[in-house]
Parts: structure tokens; sequence; C-alpha cells
């Protein structure tokens, strides 16, 4: 089942069932895809990978509005932008650990037979990309760089 499907589905699932925040999640989301949709030529067809893509910046925008939210002391609106947060992830893939990203990196430094950051850092990008989150990707690509 491809993701539109699967949002659908989940919509149904969440009015049913009166879940306000899944639903304002999955609501959110639909609204992303449609929006990305417009914006491609119409000769490019659209694959599962660049939905995927355009979960990733909801989530990534999420996390970005509960940084914010805590700085400004705003709890309510933390706990509701961390419960969307959940809702949302669900439909990543499984993303890597920490250690698993570390592991990858050295993998890769030892097969690239360079410790240049820019190198290595395009290189982990592309190879995990939808699986790990960019900044902790560059956080240890720098550290084993150094």
């Amino acid at each position: 089942m491809g993701l539109k499907d699967q949002l659908a589905e989940d919509l149904k699932l969440a009015m049913r069932a009166k879940d306000e925040n899944r639903l304002n999640a999955i609501r959110t989301l639909k609204a992303a895809i449609a929006n990305f949709e417009l914006a491609q030529p119409k000769d490019k067809p659209i694959t599962e990978a660049d939905l995927l893509g355009v979960v990733e910046k909801q989530v990534k925008q999420r996390r970005e509005s509960i940084e914010l939210y805590e700085k400004g002391n705003r709890l309510d609106l933390v706990a509701k932008e961390k419960a969307e947060l959940a809702f949302l992830e669900a439909y990543l893939p499984k993303q890597l650990s920490r250690e698993e990203i570390k592991a990858e990196v050295e993998a890769l430094i030892a097969a690239l037979g360079t410790k240049e950051f820019p190198k290595v850092m395009k290189e982990a990008a592309a190879r995990m990309k939808g699986r790990a989150d960019g900044k902790t990707v560059n956080e240890i690509v720098r550290e084993l760089t150094a």
C-alpha cells in the first residue's frame, strides 16, 4: 500500500476514533503532499521517495517547533507538537540509532580512504537519506573527521 493510500485509510480511522491530534497531523501531511504535487512539473512522476521527503520535512518542522515552544515555555503547544510528531514518524522507515550511524560513517571513511568532511558528509547523507536525521549525521561526521 502506498503512502497516500495509507494516509487516506488512517484519516478514516482517526475520524472514527475522534483523535484530534492524529487527525490534524494527517490533514497537515496530506496538504503538504498536495502542495508538493502542485509544485512539480506535470511530466515528472512523483515517487514514494518524493513523498517520504515531504514526510521528513514535516517531521523536521515539528522538531523545530518543539524546540522553539520549549524556549518560549509553551508546554501546551509542545505536547501537541510531540503528539503529532509521534504520528508522523510512523510513516518514516525505521530510523538508525546514533551508534548505527557512527558505525556506518566509520565504514564509509575506511572505504573512501579520506577524512575530508565535505566528501564524507556528501556520501553519508546520500547513503542514509530517509533512515537518519541529517543533523545527527552531520554531528557524527564532524566528530569522526576532526
